[in-house]
């Protein structure tokens, strides 16, 4: 019996081309609303962008709606930090669903810490994670189209891994990594081959 080929792996889609969800388009009708409010915009421009909005397919389409519009405060920038100890098991946060406060502390310890972003729905404007890798390490993991500012971060003995790109996204956080590599050291990056396969073949369900 012949050995079936195994089916190619799909090109990741970019960011901006990404399907948007009804939740999408009513956040940037929320802050389109609340920007006529406060005078930023006539509404004359309400209408016109509030039936682009309503339209939009795409993140880069919702994006440019609201580009020139200061980004409202979240709830999450006002929570306490996020503490996560990797201790001699290790910990995680992600890949599902989690709400992201503005500030993580991550200490690797003796059994890693993974900060997974992949599918969370964050609208800050920037998210600090202060990692501290220890003894195992941290790893951190955002989807494509996030950015990382790792220039706050002592690499220590362990050092730094970045292998993000500087492509951002409009809408979406920065994360400013701050604290040491120390032992293990810290790495940064988008999803990996078989990350990126599990995402596209196993959609998050409510």
């Amino acid at each position: 019996m012949t050995a079936q080929s195994p089916e190619p792996f799909p090109h990741p889609v970019p960011p901006g081309e990404l399907r948007a969800s009804h939740d999408d388009r009513e956040a940037v009708v929320e802050q389109l609303r609340d920007a006529a409010a406060e005078g930023r915009i006539d509404l004359d421009e309400l209408d016109a962008r509030l039936e682009q909005a309503l339209t939009s397919k795409t993140y880069a389409e919702l994006a440019v709606l609201t580009a020139d519009l200061p980004r409202r405060e979240s709830p999450g920038s006002r929570q306490p930090p996020l503490v996560l100890k990797g201790g001699l098991h290790g910990v995680s946060r992600g890949p599902g669903r989690w709400e992201v406060p503005g500030h993580v502390i991550a200490h690797g310890g003796v059994g890693g810490v993974k900060l997974d972003f992949t599918r969370v729905e964050c609208r800050l404007p920037e998210v600090t994670v202060e990692a501290y890798g220890e003894a195992a390490g941290v790893t951190i993991v955002i989807p494509e189209g996030w950015a990382a500012d790792t220039g706050a971060l002592d690499p220590g003995i362990g050092g730094l891994k970045d292998s993000t790109t500087s492509d951002r996204l409009p809408g979406t956080p920065l994360i400013r990594l701050t604290g040491s590599g120390g032992m293990a050291g810290v790495v940064v990056r988008h999803p990996n081959r078989w990350e990126r396969r599990k995402l596209n073949g196993n959609p998050v369900r409510d």
